[in-house]
């Protein structure tokens, strides 16, 4: 994945008022911070953040601050507070990607070969629980997107994490491996029918013995 650079300045003042001001001149005041090195403040035109913010591999894409630190230092986002009325960035996080350190990144998920799934095919519906999923790599690994393939999907066919198919030196955190992605959720009318033959089955069951007996006698 490509490194996007993302010019920044130092924030010459902290505190809540000077973050006020920072966003009324159009700048989102953000911190950076890791790779045992002290936090920082920093901001970031709100404008430029904006080209990136809103896409769905924002916290899986690697940055450059350029401004700021060395050139060449690695930067993933943690973290991002946005205003509870215009959806606009507030505040940033940004952790610091050092030399051969694996990070663990936000990755969007992607379904495909819905066409070649039967129990789509039929009228299910993909019942999608989780959009994107945790993965630790290092920074040269990051996937911009997993796929899951639906090939051959049943009706009440479940995907969990630990079935995922990961890249090369891509993996699950350890407390990430046992949550449920998505379903294949059968139709209402099929759903139906499956319960009426489920009641109807003791029902049945218990018939039967008495039909037994009055055959006998």
């Amino acid at each position: 994945m490509a490194t996007i650079v993302l010019e920044a300045k130092n924030r010459e003042k902290l505190g809540t008022g000077s973050a006020r001001a920072d966003r009324k001149s159009g700048f989102v005041p953000c911190v950076i911070y890791g790779d045992n090195k002290e936090p920082a403040s920093v901001c970031i035109a709100k404008d430029l953040l904006n080209r990136y913010v809103h896409k769905s591999n924002f916290f899986s894409t690697v940055f450059e601050l350029d401004g700021v630190e060395k050139k060449g230092q690695k930067f993933v986002v943690k973290d991002v507070q946005f205003h509870p009325v215009t959806d606009q960035p507030v505040h940033v996080d940004f952790l610091r990607v050092g030399k051969g350190s694996k990070v663990t990144v936000r990755v969007p998920l992607e379904f495909t070969n819905e066409a070649a799934s039967p129990g789509l095919k039929n009228g299910g519906v993909l019942n999608v629980l989780v959009h994107e999923m945790d993965v630790v790599c290092d920074p040269e690994s990051i996937p911009e997107k997993i796929e899951i393939d639906l090939t051959g999907s049943e009706f009440h066919h479940t995907v969990h994490a630990h079935d995922v198919v990961l890249g090369k030196g891509v993996s699950l955190p350890v407390n990430g491996k046992n949550f449920t992605i998505a379903t294949i959720v059968a139709p209402t009318i099929l759903k139906k029918e499956e319960e009426t033959t489920a009641e109807a089955a003791p029902a049945e069951a218990a018939a039967a013995p008495a039909a037994s007996e009055a055959a006998a006698s």
